[in-house]
């Protein structure tokens, strides 16, 4: 999670149901946890697929090792 430091307030209007499912499927208790771990998940899909995309066809099994 970031440091206070950078993070930043913002006010906008969320769907109450798809809010609570989203609380749900991250696993966490508060709505401003829950919209934080959606934006860090999608910028983290969005490395991932530009990642997939410069690597396509180039990758042999077995190339890299796991973390």
């Amino acid at each position: 999670m970031p440091t206070a430091a950078g993070l930043k307030r913002k006010s906008f209007f969320v769907d109450t149901r798809t809010l609570r499912r989203a609380r749900k499927a991250l696993g966490v208790a508060t709505d401003a946890e829950a919209v934080r771990r959606a934006v860090e998940r999608v910028a983290e899909m969005e490395a991932f697929w530009r990642f997939m995309a410069r690597t396509r066809g180039r990758l042999k099994p077995g190339s890299f090792r796991r973390p």
